[in-house]
C-alpha cells in the first residue's frame, strides 16, 4: 500500500500560511532544495485541494530556473475539489466526491508514495481520518507571530518522531509517523 507523506513548512511558532512566510524563501540551501526535489521524485504523485492547486498552476509552468519545476509540471496531481470547474494544469485531474473514500482507494493502488503540501483542508481531514502516514515538517528560524497555525484549536494527534535533518541556515526538518 501506497503512503501518503504530507510536507509542510512552518515557522518556529507554528504557522504555515496565512502571514508573510515568503520570509521562508531566504533559509533554504542547496542541501535542502536537493532534499525535496528527492521527496519529489520518490512520489508518483500529488494530492491537492482546490486552493493549493489554483495556486500552484498560476505559479508553476511559468517557472524555468527553479529545480523542481520540471517534476512538479509532470507529475500526475489529483485535486480534491467540489467547486473547481476545469483543471487544466499539466497532468491534473479533478476528483469529487468522498475525500476519504477517494484517498483510500488511490493508496491502495500499485505505485509509489503519494505526496501533500501544505496543511490546507485536505491534509487535516486526510490525518484525521488516519490516512496520512508520514508528517515532514520543515521547521523554518521564524516567529511570525500570526497567521494561520499548523493544529487548529481542540486538534490533537499523537506522533512518532523518526528522523531529524537539519540545514545550514537554520532550518530544521522533523519527520513523524502519526500513532492511530
Amino acid at each position: 500500500m501506497r503512503k501518503i507523506i504530507e510536507y509542510t513548512l512552518v515557522s518556529v511558532d507554528g504557522v504555515f500560511s496565512g502571514a508573510d512566510i515568503s520570509g521562508f524563501f531566504e533559509y533554504r540551501d542547496d542541501a535542502y532544495m536537493r532534499d525535496g526535489l528527492g521527496q519529489l521524485l520518490a512520489c508518483d504523485a500529488m494530492l491537492m485541494g482546490r486552493t493549493t492547486y489554483e495556486g500552484f498552476a498560476k505559479l508553476w509552468p511559468e517557472r524555468t530556473t527553479h529545480p523542481w519545476t520540471e517534476r512538479i509540471n509532470a507529475i500526475p496531481k489529483y485535486v480534491f475539489s467540489s467547486t473547481l470547474e476545469k483543471a487544466e494544469w499539466t497532468n491534473s485531474t479533478i476528483v469529487r466526491g468522498d475525500v476519504v473514500a477517494e484517498v483510500t482507494r488511490l493508496k491502495q493502488q500499485a505505485g509509489r508514495d503519494l505526496l501533500i503540501y501544505g496543511h490546507g483542508l485536505l491534509a487535516e481531514t486526510l490525518l484525521n481520518h488516519h490516512l496520512i502516514d508520514v508528517l515532514d515538517l520543515s521547521i523554518h528560524p521564524l516567529v511570525l507571530g500570526q497567521g494561520k497555525q499548523f493544529f487548529r484549536q481542540d486538534a490533537t494527534a499523537a506522533l512518532k518522531l523518526v528522523t531529524t535533518k537539519s540545514f545550514s541556515k537554520g532550518i530544521v526538518k522533523l519527520t513523524y509517523e502519526p500513532r492511530h
